[in-house]
């Protein structure tokens, strides 16, 4: 156990003086009881013990008389966010983290709600026609058309920046003076923004191959620029760290209805029928995580798709890997998804 959690666990043995003078010790406000084995057996608040005296129990009372039992608890994949969110929900301070019913750590209300700086690269991906969206993008490049009040590309980047990240990259073709009049060099949100250029579209994997050298050398999260979704982008990265994964994809689960009934057969013989299923498939959602040494592999001014950049990772044995994200997400690549947006933006939070 985390020299964290050695400060704050007592055994059920333990008295609620025992539990007492460990909270006023600590700065957490919080003690768990645990077993041999660190099965988390409940949680004392000083509330408990409060409670507990104030019906009649003596400071040398067992801990097991006051403890909440059933305690909020999380798995330790559990985002900040998330965690947060349940401290917020519920009015408490902390949540025990717990794994195949074993303590493993503690999360606080103090240090969820300290903000992670994250140095890793963010390219956006914003230099596509948007024809399908014409005439809205007639005289706008498709990134800036606005969803609420604000272009589809800002809160793409807000959502980054709630998470921590400051080191953005925006490539562009379409109309790129409207994309920089608008974003600047980022100072207006407190981050770091360059742009890179395409002459000549490059696909969605060609705007790496423009990346400078000097970013820093971590593995880098590459969007494109007109997706809004509420992936948590922390937990993605940390996924891919995790995992000592050479490249990351973002896959959505699609569900595809066949509108006939389905036949099964040996030789003329009928084995088996279906009607109409439902056959289900892992899409690419547009977003990845990848090491520097795919973004050196691709020579500037080179076309390439990124699914094409990852097969070839693939083939030479790298380690490829898929996270599935169950969170809001809309490709906004047709008019129907862009006004379908139009009716999110509230319902999901998506605009701040």
């Amino acid at each position: 156990m985390s020299q964290i959690l050695d400060k704050v666990t007592i055994s059920p043995q333990s008295t609620l003086r025992d539990a007492l003078q460990l909270i006023n010790s600590q700065a957490l406000q919080v003690a768990l009881v645990t077993d041999n084995e660190q099965h988390l057996l409940g949680i004392i608040t000083d509330g408990d013990i409060r409670r507990g005296l104030l019906n009649n129990l003596s400071l040398d009372a067992l801990v097991t008389q006051v403890m909440n039992r059933n305690p909020k608890t999380a798995s330790p994949s559990t985002s900040k966010k998330k965690l947060l969110q349940l401290m917020q929900q519920y009015s408490i301070l902390s949540i025990p983290l717990v794994k195949n019913d074993i303590l493993v750590g503690l999360e606080t209300l103090k240090s969820a709600q300290h903000k992670t700086a994250l140095a890793n690269p963010v390219l956006l991906m914003a230099g596509g026609f948007g024809t399908r969206l014409k005439p809205l993008t007639d005289k706008c490049p498709k990134p800036m058309l606005k969803v609420g009040n604000k272009p589809i590309l800002e809160i793409a980047l807000f959502n980054f920046i709630q998470a921590g990240f400051s080191n953005f990259y925006i490539s562009t073709h379409y109309m790129p003076e409207q994309i920089k009049a608008y974003f600047g060099d980022g100072s207006r949100w407190n981050v770091k923004i360059t742009y890179i250029h395409e002459d000549t579209p490059l696909g969605t994997g060609g705007a790496v191959g423009l990346l400078p050298t000097d970013i820093p050398q971590l593995p880098a999260i590459v969007m494109n620029g007109d997706i809004l979704t509420k992936v948590d982008f922390q937990l993605l990265l940390k996924f891919h760290e995790e995992n000592d994964a050479d490249a990351t994809m973002c896959v959505r689960e699609y569900d595809y209805q066949i509108p006939y009934g389905v036949i099964s057969g040996a030789g003329n013989r009928i084995t088996d029928m279906e009607e109409k299923p439902i056959q289900r498939f892992f899409v690419n959602a547009g977003i990845y995580v990848i090491n520097q040494d795919i973004i050196k592999s691709v020579s500037a001014n080179t076309y390439i798709d990124m699914p094409t950049l990852l097969e070839q990772k693939i083939a030479d044995k790298g380690q490829v890997l898929m996270f599935p994200i169950h969170e809001y997400w809309l490709d906004i690549g047709r008019m129907d998804d862009f006004k379908q947006a139009q009716v999110d933006i509230c319902a999901f939070g998506l605009e701040q």
